[in-house]
């Protein structure tokens, strides 16, 4: 029999590209975080309990959600729970979303989880770079371009639609159309197969301040990485706030630690550990929720010491009371209590972790009004005593204690 091999060559080849089309369009398709629970369950179960899996919830369908009292008069609170379309955050605060249109807008009051207490929320003038884009009110600042992008899988900038809301698997490992098709390990991705930037930037994407390169987005300004896909380089989306070393802003104090929260990415990148290419999943695990910040190893201490072990030039010399010069055990002796100071404000005098992992000194305190880790344990010493008893360290280098 002959065999037209130039014909069959290039029937093989059509068919190779028909196939290529279609997986790259099944692959581009979104498809819920419901259609990896089949093959992933303890991961599902795990990251299905997380703040992630729950940063916005209905509270028509969910009324455990809903943690500010609504049943309390408030001359704070002039809305009610059926004006609520949207509940946001369950930590430090929780926020609330009312629809209008194909839109969600904030309402003007927010509940302090740990104090159990209604605050205004509003912005203010000279606080975010898009707030001079949108009018004074609430009302005219929807939470489309402000907020939504990463409280969703796959937000339309055109339509408002979303694949799901709250940050599901495709948040991170991208469209899993072709991948539950035809499960492989090529057509989806996975952050711990990718080189560190690539990986660090899953996360960064929206643990950071920054700008799309393309701003305005149709006509709107967008204050997360319209069109990043997990895989992709962040930096081709996403301008990171720029920081300005000497000065003290909305953004950031003097020596460039993030001044708010959302900043983890910016300070992050400014580290030493990201420059030896940890990743934030080396620390954080987002498939559980068997602590408050879901690291991978609930004593904090331990997950430092993993790395800072004896055998590492930046490791652990002697025990941990002899390095922090408190008792073994105690809030001093806690690696983040020096080199993690609570001190991004997220709400009204509550403070998150800075991502530095740099030692902030008395003396930094009294050139630019950084808060440092000694005297906001300490609050009834001075800098001046700080610094004093620092000297007496023989843990501490000369030229950090005197810089």
């Amino acid at each position: 029999m002959f065999i037209d091999f130039r014909r069959l060559c290039v029937i093989l080849l059509m068919g190779l590209a028909v196939f290529t089309v279609r997986a790259q369009t099944s692959a581009a398709r979104f498809v819920g975080s419901e259609s990896c629970k089949g093959c992933h369950a303890v991961a599902y179960a795990g990251w299905k309990q997380t703040r992630m899996a729950n940063v916005v919830r209905d509270p028509k369908e969910h009324s455990e959600a809903v943690l500010g009292d609504f049943k309390s008069a408030d001359p704070m609170r002039t809305f009610e729970l059926s004006d609520v379309a949207f509940v946001y955050g369950s930590r430090w605060k929780q926020r609330y979303f009312t629809k209008r249109g194909e839109d969600y807008f904030p309402l003007g009051a927010q509940w302090d989880v740990e104090k159990k207490k209604w605050l205004p929320y509003h912005v203010e003038a000279g606080t975010d770079w898009w707030v001079p884009h949108y009018g004074p009110a609430n009302s005219d600042r929807p939470t489309g371009p402000t907020c939504d992008g990463c409280h969703s899988v796959n937000y339309n900038v055109e339509t408002h639609a979303v694949t799901e809301w709250n940050v599901g698997c495709e948040k991170c490992h991208g469209p899993g159309g072709a991948h539950v098709a035809h499960p492989t390990k090529a057509n989806i991705v996975n952050p711990k197969t990718l080189d560190f930037v690539r990986a660090n930037d899953t996360c960064i994407q929206c643990h950071s301040q920054g700008q799309p390169l393309t701003n305005p987005v149709a006509g709107k300004y967008y204050d997360w990485p319209v069109g990043y896909i997990p895989g992709e380089k962040l930096a081709d989306y996403w301008q990171l706030e720029e920081l300005k070393f000497g000065t003290t802003n909305f953004y950031q104090f003097a020596d460039e630690t993030a001044h708010k929260n959302r900043m983890q990415g910016n300070d992050f990148v400014q580290s030493t550990m990201y420059h030896r290419e940890l990743r934030c999943f080396d620390c954080h695990d987002v498939h559980s929720n068997k602590n408050v910040a879901n690291l991978k190893v609930a004593d904090s201490n331990k997950l430092c010491l993993g790395c800072h072990a004896s055998d590492n030039p930046a490791g652990l010399k002697g025990t941990v009371a002899e390095h922090t010069h408190h008792a073994e055990g105690s809030a001093g002796s806690r690696c983040v209590a020096c080199h993690m100071p609570k001190i991004e404000q997220t709400i009204k005098d509550n403070y998150v972790h800075a991502h530095t992992f740099r030692f902030i000194t008395p003396t930094e305190t009294e050139q630019s009004g950084i808060p440092n880790p000694c005297t906001s344990c300490h609050a009834d010493k001075s800098t001046g005593w700080a610094t004093s008893e620092l000297k007496k360290w023989t843990t501490v280098s000369p030229w950090r204690v005197g810089q």
